[in-house]
């Protein structure tokens, strides 16, 4: 039997994070722009993973030379981060192909009074590599986690680097899920 592209990327996070998402499409905006099958999926927190998670399905193609895929975290269920990663897609398949350690813009803040404005392309270290990587044919795709920053983070990595804002993270109670009480620099 053949899988098409996006079974095999629904197929992947369904058997890393063992529940079925909601999937969305995000009707406004140029979603004419974004690959037919693009959808944003939003998994229910659970007993094994007590956050919701986002995660793009599609955003990346079979024929694309490096294809990834994103996700993130909350602690809410939050309509606007199915738009945050509906945007991010626009912005991946048509302006600038993003990969690990990029940094990206959101254009608005994380959530509600958040001082993060910005994401970390990173790791996706909660879950390892049985998440980063599937094979489709000849080619790996990439499942990075988009840690939301704000710009003094943002900043201190480039003037440090990525591994010296890391090590602040470990260093510190960084807390990935808390939208508005954290900068680690």
């Amino acid at each position: 039997m053949n899988t098409s592209y996006c079974d095999s990327i629904l197929g992947h996070y369904l058997n890393c994070w063992k529940s079925e998402p909601q999937i969305y499409i995000w009707e406004r905006g140029p979603i004419q722009s974004l690959p037919y099958e693009f959808r944003t999926l939003e998994f229910a927190p659970s007993a094994a993973r007590q956050m919701w998670t986002y995660a793009t399905c599609c955003m990346s193609e079979p024929d694309d030379i490096d294809p990834v895929e994103l996700h993130l975290f909350s602690t809410i269920k939050d309509e606007s981060l199915i738009e945050l990663l509906t945007a991010l897609a626009y912005y991946y398949r048509n302006t600038t192909r993003v990969g690990l350690n990029h940094t990206v813009n959101f254009g608005k803040l994380w959530q509600g009074a958040s001082k993060c404005e910005h994401g970390l392309v990173s790791l996706p270290y909660l879950d390892g590599p049985p998440l980063e990587n599937l094979e489709i044919g000849n080619k790996t795709v990439k499942f990075y986690w988009l840690i939301p920053l704000t710009k003094a983070e943002v900043e201190y990595m480039k003037r440090h680097g990525v591994d010296a804002l890391e090590r602040k993270f470990e260093g510190s109670s960084f807390n990935y899920l808390d939208p508005c009480g954290r900068s680690v620099t």
